[in-house]
């Protein structure tokens, strides 16, 4: 891809705001989709950014449009509803779609995109808000080799750990079993966590006992400074999109015929909570409450 390609961006959210960031940085032109839902963009706007009245004229002025919305319903209403994507598609535009959604689904957006005239991939991410404006987030690729490859230098301007799992489909797969042993080593650290505060163990010793034992790792990091200080800024992930995404990667495991006790019980932990909004990291406090 060369610095000339038009880029559309639908999605200026958390994650969504820093890849645009670094996508201008990288001398795309680029457009955004006008949102209630949007992070403040007077940033992208003053470094060049035109915002777009609807995603159907985002796609007018774009040869790649990305997505990065909540999930599959919000993929199909920015894509298929009135005034979406693929009414402004132009021959070859290409679309990467950067949420978490269903495999089942992609497969039906890919070929909707295609018969329209487009080109599909799904390019799922993981890491936080603070990597996307970094441009250190890590992505996980499903698509044609060749759409891969032509691709890659936009994707490089924001991800910093590119994995091309296969086909189209094949982002979105890997990504909801990446997000699973995330949430599901957090569900077990948190319950963990709040029967040793039950049993008067002080949280010095556990988090040296785990840290340095089969606790250790990446998990228990970013739930250390809550552990510590009540600090959920570690996890940036609200309980709601945990619920989400384990209820994606159960209704997969439905359509693979594939083992799902643990991801049963972790779901069901997930969506008990009655506080939504609240992030992963202060699960811990819910569940001390029982």
């Amino acid at each position: 891809m060369s610095h000339m390609d038009k880029v559309g961006l639908v999605g200026v959210g958390l994650m969504g705001h820093g890849i645009a960031r670094n996508i201008q940085r990288a001398g795309y032109p680029l457009s955004f989709l006008e949102h209630p839902g949007n992070q403040p963009v007077e940033d992208l706007v003053s470094a060049g950014a035109t915002p777009r009245k609807s995603a159907c004229e985002v796609a007018r002025h774009s040869d790649v449009v990305i997505l990065c919305v909540t999930g599959s319903p919000q993929v199909n209403a920015v894509l298929f509803e009135s005034g979406g994507v693929l009414e402004g598609l132009r021959p070859e535009t290409i679309v990467i779609d950067c949420s978490t959604a269903l495999p089942r689904s992609t497969a039906e957006v890919a070929k909707r995109v295609n018969d329209a005239g487009g080109q599909f991939m799904d390019a799922a991410m993981t890491r936080t808000p603070k990597e996307a404006e970094e441009g250190r987030l890590n992505l996980i690729v499903g698509a044609p080799d060749a759409l891969f490859s032509e691709t890659l230098p936009l994707l490089q301007s924001f991800a910093e750990t590119i994995t091309h799992a296969g086909g189209v489909g094949a982002g979105h797969t890997l990504k909801l079993v990446h997000n699973f042993v995330s949430l599901g080593f957090s569900a077990v650290l948190s319950e963990a966590v709040a029967a040793s505060r039950k049993a008067g163990i002080d949280d010095e010793s556990l988090l040296s006992v785990l840290g340095n034992g089969g606790g250790g790792g990446v998990v228990l990091e970013r739930l250390r400074p809550y552990i510590e200080r009540n600090d959920p800024s570690g996890f940036q992930f609200s309980i709601a999109n945990a619920n989400k995404d384990v209820g994606y990667y159960r209704a997969m495991l439905e359509d693979l015929k594939s083992a799902r006790t643990i991801a049963d019980s972790v779901g069901e932990l997930y969506g008990s909570i009655g506080e939504q909004d609240a992030t992963v990291p202060e699960l811990i406090r819910l569940l001390q409450k029982h």
